[in-house]
């Protein structure tokens, strides 16, 4: 508040509001996480950082969109272990969009969806240097490019230049997959800091992965 001076009385006037720009800034990063490791919550929490995002949402699919078909667990396997990894930071969270739907998704019919009901934000999508060149093969990737603002992570052996446009992140990566840690319990060796300790212990309790080939 401050004080205005009219034919000597003083009255109060409110002060105006600065204008704020409310929009918000989330990331997403996309996967079948089967399961999530330590790679994938430290790509999400460094573009966080890093672009100074107010969240990153892992967005676990229902059914990967791709001709050949992928082996995976029950969504909710996944998605389990999914809180219990994102559940110590306030950075992380997780979009269910897609398990929800069920079936097979396409990256813009999703984006579309969530763009209708959170019209205040903008949305970054992360994808790994090794994908960028995949991108005039997605599905609406014209389209989608109006939806989203892609972030690519720089990879050792891949080229970080392409003719979409991409905000580069470098993120300290391990050589890590979670086809690696799906046979290492297959074949009964630790996968301790391979994965959070409560997604190890879930895998344990669960007993999965034990038929993997």
């Amino acid at each position: 508040m401050q004080t205005k001076l009219t034919n000597g009385v003083e009255t109060l006037v409110a002060e105006a509001e600065p204008e704020c720009n409310c929009r918000k800034q989330v990331g997403i990063l996309g996967g079948n996480f089967n399961p999530v490791h330590n790679t994938h919550l430290l790509i999400a929490d460094q573009v966080g950082h890093a672009l100074g995002l107010d969240q990153v949402l892992l967005m676990p699919e229902f059914l990967p969109p791709h001709v050949d078909e992928k082996k995976t667990i029950a969504a909710s396997d996944r998605l389990a272990m999914l809180e219990a990894a994102v559940s110590d930071n306030q950075l992380l969270s997780i979009e269910k969009t897609e398990l929800e739907r069920k079936g097979r998704s396409f990256t813009y019919d999703t984006m579309k969806a969530l763009k209708a009901q959170h019209p205040d934000t903008d949305y970054y999508f992360i994808i790994g240097g090794d994908m960028v060149a995949y991108l005039p093969k997605w599905y609406k990737i014209d389209e989608l490019l109006q939806l989203v603002q892609f972030v690519g992570v720089r990879r050792p052996g891949y080229p970080d230049t392409s003719a979409f446009p991409i905000i580069w992140v470098d993120v300290p990566l391990m050589d890590l997959s979670s086809t690696t840690i799906r046979k290492k319990v297959a074949q009964g060796c630790s996968i301790r800091y391979y994965v959070p300790e409560a997604v190890r212990e879930y895998i344990i309790e669960k007993g999965l992965y034990l038929d993997e080939i």
